[in-house]
């Protein structure tokens, strides 16, 4: 089905279908008429020589200067030269189109100023499989992201690289072979195709995507885990979260009673504590913590995917324009390092489990480093010092790029957010979290394996699935296979997938 761009409504899932699985989308016909109508009314402005900010003006330092009449439409094309200034290797092509997707959701609502071509291109784009090569490493979150933007804007004058067809070719050869035609820039079109965060809005749209799918994932290994470890269930009942009030841990702890359902445990046939250690009873407290992280950050980012992220802005009903800053990447960016500390904080909680699997004298009569030849044999000692060492990397990254501004052009642009940053460390982060939970995982099946009592439906599933991919542990084996199975495992969301169509949906 395709997606109708209307400039409001645009979801995370929706980036993720059209970035990620190639979904058609189409200009809705009252956003191509805002686009004209804004368009009509700069172009009698331009004729009546208004001064406007990146129209007939230069940008930062320069704003004050004013071009002449023969500059204005070269200045667009030199404006996207100068900022195609990235540095390094490619962003994925998911990320490019959610990007191009961004910016023609913030076209649709006709405040840009842009010829309707602009956007059309845009879409055509998207449809036909034209993604512009864009450096990863560049931008710093204000005034949008400038260098990346600019670097898909080359396509609108035939210039610079896009993949087509699986191939990376010149960007006019790549156009001609999909059979778009280049629409050239004329005045205001190069500015209103880069002046937004959109690169870094895209990326956090994806990473919160995925981050949803592992913290589902991490609560499916604590399930585990805690019936491993004879866990005291009664911390895992709803009434009990609910009378705290936080959405996130009354969410998670009706998910793992649903992991649990039908086991010895939550059914009182073994023998438990009175209280269990924190990384055990609080799963539902800290989990839900980052569930309500995430959440927030979803709301800033489907904001600013549905917002006018520009400058300047036009409004062509009252037939003025204002110049401001609603390119600033901060209004994502700090939710979006609270969310990565969230990844790495449930992290931590998943290692320190796993940390207790091992431990003969925390583990609850588990064998020691869950091998039935220690001494001989290692077991899994060694996997908790590769979950550690990831941890490290984790907490490196979780330090917030939001605060960490440089000023720039001539102390014009003197406070920026740093959001690429943010959005970079996020998918680093993500990716070490992927093998961290994957070692608990595979250390909670060990366990479970030792044990003679019956498990819940959902964490039976899980470890149906976990030993399709890892064998039980008899004798010592080089791990390094195990783990990155075990890591591709749960990127893959198989686990996810398999143990909701067990116990149903965990959120």
């Amino acid at each position: 089905m395709t997606l109708i761009i209307t400039g409001s409504d645009l979801t995370i899932k929706d980036v993720v279908n059209v970035a990620g699985n190639n979904q058609k989308v189409e200009l809705h016909t009252d956003a191509i008429e805002k686009i004209k109508a804004c368009r009509a009314m700069l172009e009698k402005k331009i004729d009546a020589n208004e001064i406007m900010y990146g129209v007939n003006t230069g940008i930062g330092e320069f704003s004050e200067v004013v071009l002449t009449g023969d500059q204005i439409k070269d200045f667009q094309k030199y404006l996207i030269y100068n900022h195609a200034a990235g540095i390094g290797d490619p962003a994925p092509v998911e990320y490019v189109r959610g990007a191009m997707l961004g910016r023609i959701n913030v076209h649709a609502h006709g405040n840009s100023g842009c010829r309707p071509e602009i956007t059309q291109t845009f879409v055509e784009m998207l449809n036909k499989g034209v993604t512009p090569y864009v450096c990863q490493k560049g931008s710093v979150g204000a005034s949008g992201d400038l260098a990346p933007m600019a670097q898909i804007a080359l396509l609108l004058m035939g210039e610079g690289e896009a993949y087509y067809q699986g191939e990376l070719l010149d960007g006019k050869k790549a156009m001609e072979r999909a059979g778009i035609p280049v629409p050239g820039l004329q005045a205001r079109d190069g500015l209103a195709a880069i002046n937004g965060s959109n690169l870094l809005t895209a990326m956090s749209a994806l990473f919160l995507y995925d981050a949803n799918n592992w913290l589902k994932q991490a609560e499916i290994a604590a399930a585990m885990s805690l019936e491993a470890l004879k866990a005291n269930m009664k911390p895992y009942t709803p009434k009990l979260h609910e009378a705290r009030g936080f959405p996130g841990a009354v969410r998670s702890a009706k998910a793992i009673q649903k992991l649990i359902r039908k086991g010895d445990l939550i059914e009182g046939k073994i023998k438990c504590k009175v209280q269990d250690a924190y990384s055990m009873r609080s799963a539902p407290q800290v989990i839900g913590a980052a569930h309500d992280a995430l959440a927030f950050a979803q709301t800033q980012v489907e904001i600013e995917l549905n917002g006018v992220g520009d400058n300047p802005v036009f409004f062509p009903e009252e037939n003025i324009q204002l110049t401001g800053a609603n390119f600033q990447g901060s209004p994502v960016s700090l939710p979006m390092d609270m969310a990565g500390v969230a990844i790495t904080m449930i992290s931590v909680m998943s290692e320190r489990r796993m940390n207790r699997l091992n431990n003969p004298a925390l583990s609850v009569g588990l064998p020691a480093f869950l091998t039935k030849g220690a001494g001989m044999f290692s077991g899994l000692m060694l996997s908790q010092y590769t979950a550690d060492m990831q941890i490290v990397e984790q907490r490196i990254l979780s330090a917030p790029a939001s605060v960490q501004s440089i000023p720039a052009a001539a102390d014009q642009e003197d406070f920026v957010s740093m959001g690429m940053n943010t959005a970079i460390k996020n998918f680093q982060i993500l990716d070490n979290a992927y093998g961290v939970l994957g070692i608990e995982f595979m250390a909670a099946a060990q366990a479970l394996d030792f044990r003679e009592y019956k498990f819940g439906k959902g964490t039976t599933k899980a470890k149906e699935v976990i030993r399709k991919y890892v064998e039980f542990l008899d004798k010592d084996r080089p791990l390094y296979p195990d783990h990155t199975r075990m890591k591709e495992l749960v990127k893959s969301c198989e686990i996810l997938g398999e143990v909701e169509k067990e116990v149903g949906s965990l959120g």
